[in-house]
């Protein structure tokens, strides 16, 4: 049995701001960082032997922090990078609210129905995920890996692996920043979600939760 750690980056000057990152830069902020060196004392009894991790400097930062007491080997790849938001990027979300308000609806309550030019569909970074990650799983043989990457890509794996629909993505528990959702694989190949954004999983309810 192996198990992934997929864990969201800690906090940054632009979540502080309530602006679209997407794939574009943003810095932790000094709580970002304490949240990074909680997460590396919630992990230290955890033998992670791998570390895959976003090229965003977010996750660069946070995996950094959070794997710094350890010889481990850390890769970044542009595939864990954060859904493409296109010309959103860089944007006040109350400022795409006010000047596009059917795309925000449709990104935060329609997830399957968002479709905006120059962005990715959330289809689009599922399938990303999903790729990467049996990529992954077949480029090393470790019992525990980890991923740093990002809400809307760790939340499109977990609800492949849910089996449910792309329309109920941002049903919750919020992926907080440093989050950590654990996925067990067994030897026969199925995959089971056991830990969900730091809590015991349960399937979530119907309830639809902003996360930003």
């Amino acid at each position: 049995m192996r198990t992934l750690h997929l864990i969201r980056h800690g906090e940054t000057n632009w979540n502080r701001e309530r602006r679209a990152q997407g794939q574009q830069e943003s810095v932790l902020t000094d709580t970002g960082r304490e949240q990074a060196r909680q997460l590396r004392q919630a992990l230290r009894d955890i033998p992670v032997q791998a570390v895959f991790v976003s090229s965003s400097q977010r996750a660069r930062e946070t995996a950094e922090i959070a794997f710094s007491e350890r010889d481990v080997p850390m890769e970044y790849c542009d595939l864990l990078r954060e859904i493409n938001m296109g010309p959103w990027e860089g944007q006040l979300y109350a400022d795409i609210q006010k000047n596009d308000p059917q795309r925000y609806h449709a990104f935060w309550n329609q997830p399957d129905a968002f479709l905006l030019s120059g962005a990715e569909t959330f289809a689009d970074i599922q399938h990303r995920a999903l790729s990467r990650l049996e990529k992954i799983l077949a480029e090393t043989e470790a019992g525990h890996i980890a991923i740093v990457s990002h809400g809307v890509w760790i939340k499109s794996l977990l609800c492949a692996i849910e089996g449910r629909d792309l329309a109920d993505l941002w049903q919750p528990p919020a992926m907080h920043n440093c989050a950590r959702s654990t996925i067990q694989i067994q030897r026969d190949g199925s995959r089971r979600i056991t830990l969900y954004c730091d809590k015991p999983y349960e399937h979530p309810s119907v309830e639809i939760q902003n996360e930003h």
